[in-house]
């Protein structure tokens, strides 16, 4: 209850202690509460606080640099603070929100200036008869707004410089740029300076054979704010594409996938307010059929078998008999496969489609056939040789026994037949 009650209890008849019981408060109370002409008020002792001999300091470094509340701590501690951090937290609070900046800028480039690209990691999904691990490759025109995507069960760095071939074909060409989070098949080593940071040799190759300029995104929120036009088509691309879909296999999903770009391309974006598809022509980008054609390298690592095959994409293929059980380097490039061993180039085949397939050269076997049978026959004369000096064989075998010729009809009478 409050003063004001008090009082109105009191001028309609009531007693003190009936008030008291109502209230449940002490009569003294009542009756103070009664005879006050304003709402009591309660001052408590100001006894400061144990931050107060370090506020101007707080108050001075935060003005200098957005320092954090353990740092700070660090700092006015070692002057001698016996607080704790919540308390320095606690008051740096109202500072650190008053220096944050609410608004935001947004980035608009040129014309064929740039792209960004990212990926879309679905994790393992149902595809037709089979569950897959399954990723979806996403660029988009930063000024244009055209979009790109293209579903695949890995994002090995020649798996996604293979995605930026088909966007670039799909497009029409590339732009100067492009914009990617820190991605591996990007950067292995990630610099504060973008242009300091050790890229991917494999992607490197690829971006200056097009004269591409990579550009990486700072790590963190801040990063993804940089990179808005793709984060926003991944969200539209989940929403709006693959809630909900179903596909028979990849090349379903893809061909559905071409089908998706070609309607929301042809639709207003939210943003500009126009179509991208009628501003496409516009970019400027740099023409993909008037220029040669990237020669795209795969890299792998095998180790020859016994019988001297290395096995790639389900099939085997040989290699010469003196390199068995060796491990050999792959380069896949234009459907041919190039086998390595030392950095020596020891063979070289088509693929070949299928599963389980041998690819052989009988080149590679020739003199194997003669040499194992001279091992064996090596083998035989040393056993030989072996016996003749005394020692007991292993078998021993003795004539055949004369065994007696009788007529048919002997057995039949033997069996109670004929007599």
């Amino acid at each position: 209850m409050d003063w004001s009650e008090m009082r109105e209890m009191h001028r309609s008849g009531m007693s003190i202690k009936q008030i008291g019981l109502r209230t449940g408060c002490d009569r003294k109370t009542v009756r103070k509460y009664i005879a006050a002409d304003e709402p009591p008020r309660y001052e408590r002792e100001d006894r400061g606080s144990v931050l107060d001999p370090y506020k101007d300091h707080l108050k001075k470094r935060l003005a200098e640099h957005p320092l954090s509340a353990a740092r700070l701590f660090r700092e006015i501690k070692e002057q001698g603070y016996a607080g704790s951090l919540t308390t320095v937290k606690r008051y740096i609070a109202p500072f650190k929100e008053m220096s944050r900046i609410s608004a935001e800028i947004r980035f608009e480039t040129k014309p064929g200036e740039q792209a960004q690209v990212d990926w879309i990691d679905l994790g393992r999904v149902q595809v037709g008869a089979t569950v897959e691990h399954v990723y979806v490759f996403v660029m988009v025109l930063s000024w244009s707004r055209m979009r790109f995507i293209r579903m695949t069960t890995d994002c090995r760095t020649d798996t996604f410089i293979e995605c930026h071939l088909l966007a670039f074909e799909h497009f029409g060409g590339w732009t100067k740029t492009i914009l990617y989070d820190n991605l591996k098949s990007v950067v292995l080593k990630r610099a504060v300076l973008s242009s300091e940071s050790t890229f991917n040799p494999m992607y490197l190759d690829f971006a200056r054979h097009y004269g591409i300029t990579p550009r990486l995104c700072r790590p963190g929120i801040e990063g993804a704010k940089t990179k808005g036009k793709v984060e926003r088509t991944v969200q539209y691309v989940e929403k709006d594409f693959l809630l909900g879909s179903k596909f028979n296999d990849i090349s379903h999903a893809n061909s559905l996938g071409l089908a998706w770009c070609d309607r929301v391309n042809s639709e207003v974006h939210g943003t500009t307010h126009e179509v991208p598809r009628e501003r496409w022509p516009k970019e400027g980008l740099t023409p993909f059929g008037q220029f040669v054609p990237y020669s795209l390298t795969y890299f792998e690592s095998r180790k020859a078998d016994r019988e001297c095959f290395v096995r790639y994409a389900n099939n085997f293929y040989s290699i010469p008999w003196t390199y068995a059980k060796r491990l050999c380097q792959l380069e896949i490039r234009d459907g041919m496969l190039v086998i390595k061993c030392s950095g020596e180039v020891i063979a070289r085949h088509d693929l070949v489609p299928g599963c389980d397939v041998r690819v052989r050269d009988p080149e590679h076997f020739a003199g194997l056939h003669k040499l194992k049978r001279d091992e064996s026959r090596a083998r035989h004369e040393k056993r030989l040789a072996k016996n003749s000096k005394g020692t007991a064989p292993m078998f021993s075998f003795q004539a055949p026994l004369e065994v007696e010729r009788r007529d048919l009809s002997t057995y039949d009478a033997f069996m109670g037949g004929a007599s």
